[in-house]
């Protein structure tokens, strides 16, 4: 029997950093919540420290990984990246936009899903350069 609104956290992913669901399906509607780089261990994809300890972060590794993640996050309830009908991505520096494009290309084309991108002034970790939410259509 399928419930007509549902949240789910999913194994295996980062635990929320607040009371939120990864996912929340709303009748033929999956809600994403805000999805980073943050790996389960809570380490992060795109950002690494070089032998002087200086941070570099990546803003293309970032944007791949919070994308995959969006991804598998779909395919725990049975959707799949194309079911994506709405993203929103947020970015700390809107310099790094044409990283961020450039792997967004890897994804999609131009029919897509519709896409908002702003800047913010800061995510949740300072190691964050981007987050995105989104919105898939998915009949039950």
């Amino acid at each position: 029997m399928n419930k007509k609104v549902e949240a789910s956290l999913i194994p295996g992913k980062p635990t929320p950093r607040g009371n939120y669901p990864h996912v929340k399906r709303a009748g033929d509607f999956l809600f994403i919540s805000g999805t980073s780089s943050r790996r389960p261990d809570n380490t992060f994809a795109g950002a690494n420290t070089d032998s002087l300890g200086t941070v570099i972060l990546d803003i293309k590794e970032q944007t791949r990984a919070v994308i995959e993640n969006i991804e598998s996050t779909l395919q725990s309830v049975d959707a799949e990246i194309k079911d994506l009908v709405e993203i929103t991505t947020f970015l700390v520096n809107m310099n790094d936009f044409g990283g961020y494009n450039e792997v967004y290309s890897e994804f999609f084309d131009f029919d897509g899903p519709s896409r908002t991108t702003v800047a913010v002034h800061q995510l949740p970790h300072p190691l964050l350069l981007i987050e995105i939410k989104a919105i898939a259509f998915k009949p039950l």
